[in-house]
């Protein structure tokens, strides 16, 4: 997909917002470097896989990510023999317990639910491994005295050492002789050693090894002689624990490298299982729905929603307008048609205002056209980043009954910024970026053009504009453009495979409603904005006869756009009525499925039960108990079955095979 347009459609700040669902680094990881696909087939399987997770998700069975670490690198170390450290082998214990909780979570899924069973599948539950680490350390990564015999046995003579040890200096400590020469009552500690602070002037009334002298030079830190033969043995033995500590430790790791295959693939499905969970989460908390997905370049949006307005609208504490752009401070441009608006003509709304697009059904080049500030370019931006979160395996904000199709490329020229690396001027550089368009669009291509003809004299802009608008017609593409120019609102009239748009303007109010009119081409409405402002009435006839002059086609105008009006509301209405039916056709396969289904785990469950013989296992749902069969009467319909301590009666239908 074209990077320039991605940027453009900010579709980098979509990814964000998704990660902020994802629960774990791994989740987060996938949902920031998301690509647009135009695999058909896998973008169906990942909608039907988000769906799937949106219907758990509405059922409370939401998966649990608690414990899962990215330990895919210590994993590897471990399977090339090098040793972890405790605190890394609980790190790996925690995410083999979430593997074990993923693994049982599969088990209980429901199996109406078979695209999300079979991706977790190759999870295994590695729970053993994490219990033989956890029976060797503990919470805060101490190894255990039971993590073997070698172990607790040379930390016992340890501790029988520092008994012995102790009770040495307290004898020391005791004698009053000694008591007068020590700086201060008490022992102190010197690496492993322990030492009494003798004063330097009675170095010779203490035998012993002087570890360390105080900054002063009046104290002597001395290991008596007593008491150092009890230091080394417990050096000897410290060399000893620490060599047992990392015998334990190397197993426990070699016992992490055996398995590092299976916590490759847990990881890679987790991390999977965590993006789609997050797609799911974004798409339920902002009412998305999996679009229809084709490959004949039929685009038809619903009551769509710009997703990053949506998502600002509903954070933003405080929202201003800037220069009659529909934006606040950091938010996406998503209209930025006239800096030069009165404050007055322009509102942000607090709801993103939905649209309908229709693209390749009737007509394939939708020309847009209205006022400033009246949503011509966010149409663009709603359109374009829809159309990449579907072909991202993503629901989108958009009703249900939307048909989105796999577009090879999207292609977009939005904004009026300069090239001041290449000194190029807005209108050289939009030309520069539509050369470039051209370049890569071919029939299966979206292109977004905002602003077609303008920066340039408007006779010439308009003999440009349609030029451009003809050269797309021979691609064969679909493509949106929005002009100011009022000569390419005629453009629809002689190519059928052209049709108007026009923004909503309220002339009461003076502000635009935002929403598009698919048929119409829209007006600049100057003169009812003038007549509201109170201008001069001589001056406004003036303006009326020189209007006059100049449009001397209206009323053909007229009454051509009055039949394509006509025209686009039956084809909507037809469109909407085909929709309701295999809305309706669906349904009722999903219901003859299901009847079938049912029927047939009914007839399986018969055949069970007329099997059953004794010893067998079976589950009682009077008892919510496993129990095993006794002896079976098929003719009263009833089986004798051993529960616990009690043999009990129970009718056929109460027995179930065992969970």
């Amino acid at each position: 997909m074209d990077a320039h347009t991605l940027e453009l459609l900010e579709f980098g700040k979509l990814r964000a917002i998704v990660a902020e669902y994802a629960a774990t680094s791994l989740g987060k990881e996938r949902a920031t470097s998301i690509e647009p696909s135009t695999d058909v087939e896998f973008i169906r399987h990942e909608l039907v896989l988000v769906n799937e997770m949106i219907e758990v998700l509405g059922h409370g069975r939401s998966p649990s990510f608690g414990g899962v670490h990215d330990v895919r690198l210590l994993v590897r170390r471990a399977a090339i023999g090098s040793m972890l450290t405790a605190e890394q082998l609980l790190q790996v214990a925690d995410t083999l317990t979430a593997t074990g909780a993923i693994y049982r979570y599969r088990m209980h899924l429901d199996g109406k639910w078979g695209r999300l069973i079979d991706m977790l599948a190759p999870v295994e539950d590695l729970g053993s491994v994490a219990k033989a680490i956890s029976g060797c350390l503990d919470g805060r990564g101490h190894l255990l005295d039971s993590a073997s015999p070698e172990l607790a046995s040379v930390r016992q003579k340890l501790a029988e050492v520092e008994v012995r040890v102790h009770g040495d200096i307290r004898r020391l400590l005791r004698d009053p002789e000694l008591r007068r020469i020590l700086r201060y009552p008490n022992a102190t500690v010197s690496g492993d050693h322990y030492v009494l602070p003798v004063a330097s002037n009675h170095r010779q009334k203490v035998p012993g090894v002087v570890h360390r002298t105080s900054s002063t030079g009046e104290t002597l830190f001395i290991e008596p002689a007593s008491i150092s033969h009890l230091s080394t043995e417990r050096t000897v033995l410290k060399g000893e624990e620490d060599r047992e500590t990392r015998r334990i430790l190397r197993k426990l790791s070699a016992e992490v490298g055996k398995v590092s295959r299976q916590v490759h693939s847990a990881l890679e499905v987790i991390g999977r299982l965590d993006f789609v969970t997050a797609k799911a989460r974004y798409a339920r908390d902002y009412r998305m729905f999996a679009p229809e997905i084709n490959a004949d370049g039929r685009l038809w949006l619903r009551a769509a929603r710009h997703p990053l307005l949506e998502h600002l609208f509903r954070n933003a504490e405080q929202i201003q307008p800037s220069d009659g752009a529909m934006a606040v401070s950091g938010a996406p441009q998503v209209e930025a048609e006239s800096s030069r608006a009165p404050r007055s003509e322009f509102r942000v709304p607090r709801e993103v205002v939905p649209i309908d697009v229709r693209l390749g059904i009737g007509f394939n080049i939708l020309i847009i056209t209205g006022p400033n500030t009246g949503g011509k370019t966010v149409t663009l931006k709603t359109t374009g980043l829809v159309c990449l979160m579907a072909q991202s395996g993503m629901p989108i904000p958009a009703a249900e009954g939307s048909t989105v199709p796999v577009f090879r490329h999207i292609l977009a020229d939005i904004g009026d910024e300069q090239s001041l690396e290449q000194s190029l001027s807005t209108f050289s550089s939009h030309m520069s970026r539509i050369a470039s368009i051209f370049e890569q669009a071919d029939h299966q291509s979206l292109i977004l053009l905002d602003e077609l003809g303008a920066g340039t004299d408007p006779t010439e802009g308009a003999a440009l504009g349609r030029a451009i608008l003809d050269q797309i017609d021979r691609v064969g593409c679909r493509a949106m453009v929005t002009t100011h120019l009022g000569d390419l609102k005629t453009y629809a009239f002689a190519n059928d495979r052209a049709e108007n748009g026009a923004v909503e303007f309220d002339a009461e109010t003076l502000l635009p409603t935002y929403r598009l009119h698919i048929g119409q081409f829209g007006m600049s409405n100057a003169l009812k904005i003038a007549r509201r402002l109170k201008l001069p009435r001589e001056l406004l006839k003036r303006a009326h006869r020189y209007l006059r002059r100049c449009r001397g086609r209206t009323a053909e105008l007229g009454r051509l756009q009055q039949l394509r009006e006509e025209a686009e509301k039956a084809r909507t209405e037809a469109l909407t009525a085909r929709h309701e039916a295999d809305r309706k056709r669906e349904e009722y396969t999903e219901e003859l499925a299901r009847i079938k289904r049912e029927e047939a785990e009914a007839a399986e469950l018969r055949d069970w039960r007329a099997r059953l013989q004794p010893n067998d296992a079976v589950y009682v749902e009077r008892f919510g108990k496993v129990g095993k069969v006794v002896r079976v009467d098929l003719r009263k319909n009833v089986v004798l079955v051993s529960v616990g301590l009690g043999q009990w009666e129970v009718s056929l239908d109460e027995v179930l095979p065992e969970k």
